[in-house]
């Protein structure tokens, strides 16, 4: 299906899709979620098209023991990589 899309992406990753365990800090957990790396490893599929842009939303810091952050950063970075390898700005 991703490749029958053309236009530029606005990728924004929801974090309460991942388990708790995982995400702790969210308003709304939900149990039996996507594990981080499910996520990752999901969009990564997404490596090949233009993104426009990104974010991550509904982290909750003070429901937070530090792993939502982190798992956020985790996800952000991963796009970042993403968007910049496709105007090969790293390697």
């Amino acid at each position: 299906m991703l490749s029958t899309l053309s236009d530029p992406l606005y990728v924004s990753v929801d974090i309460d899709v991942l388990d708790p365990a995982y995400a702790p800090g969210v308003a709304t957990p939900e149990p039996l979620g996507f594990t981080l790396q499910e996520l990752l490893d999901g969009l990564w599929y997404l490596k090949d098209r233009e993104i426009l842009g990104f974010d991550v939303v509904e982290v909750c810091p003070p429901y937070d023991n530090g792993s939502t952050c982190i798992s956020a950063c985790k996800i952000l970075m991963d796009l970042s990589i993403m968007s910049l390898s496709k105007h090969n700005l790293v390697e």
